[in-house]
């Protein structure tokens, strides 16, 4: 099942796109909060209040702050809780003892194979390749969409890939089409979808 989530931390746009009945969950970063001047918590609030059912929270630190912090808040938020971890050794090993408390984990920042293979292997939920950045260092970052989602099939693995860091329509049709379980886009880019010169005429 083809599963869309918005990359925005913008109540407003959140709600004006959930309204169309095609968004699946949120991804957030604390930095795109703090640019629109919002206690992250309280946006969070927004906008499970609106209706989503999963939400990636991203939590930093050490492996004992990052455990302590994603705990604490599927406790305030429950189940649309999703942790966001980058892939480090502190950041899996958090992966590891999340999931095993039955705690969803986002494993973000996966720039490889090997890198979704030890997110597998921790429990994650779902692993995030960045495709716009991997683009960006003269690798194909939709091929790593690719690349994993067959592993993944051959290797009857239940993490779901959800492709990240889109730049574009293109991009986000692609990462469908090459195997990924969700794309999370911005709100442009989901509002650009629904484009087509030959659906306008």
């Amino acid at each position: 099942m083809m599963k869309i989530f918005l990359d925005t931390a913008d109540v407003s746009e959140i709600k004006r796109c959930w309204k169309t009945g095609l968004i699946d969950g949120i991804t957030t970063n604390p930095t795109l909060i703090r640019k629109s001047g919002r206690n992250h918590e309280e946006v969070y609030q927004e906008i499970k209040d609106i209706g989503l059912t999963d939400i990636s929270m991203e939590v930093i630190g050490s492996k004992e702050n990052m455990i302590s912090e994603g705990k604490r808040l599927y406790k305030k938020f429950g189940k649309v809780a999703t942790i966001k971890v980058p892939c480090t050794p502190d950041g899996l090993l958090a992966c590891a003892n999340l999931s095993t408390d039955g705690i969803r984990v986002n494993v973000t920042l996966v720039f490889s194979v090997a890198q979704a293979v030890l997110s597998a292997k921790a429990g994650a939920k779902y692993v995030s390749p960045f495709v716009g950045r991997v683009d960006d260092n003269s690798f194909g970052g939709l091929c790593l969409v690719k690349d994993i989602a067959k592993l993944y099939r051959e290797q009857m693995v239940t993490t779901e890939v959800l492709a990240a860091s889109l730049r574009g329509v293109r991009d986000a049709a692609r990462a469908f089409e090459y195997g990924s379980d969700i794309v999370t886009m911005p709100p442009k880019v989901f509002d650009g979808m629904y484009n087509h010169v030959l659906t306008e005429k």
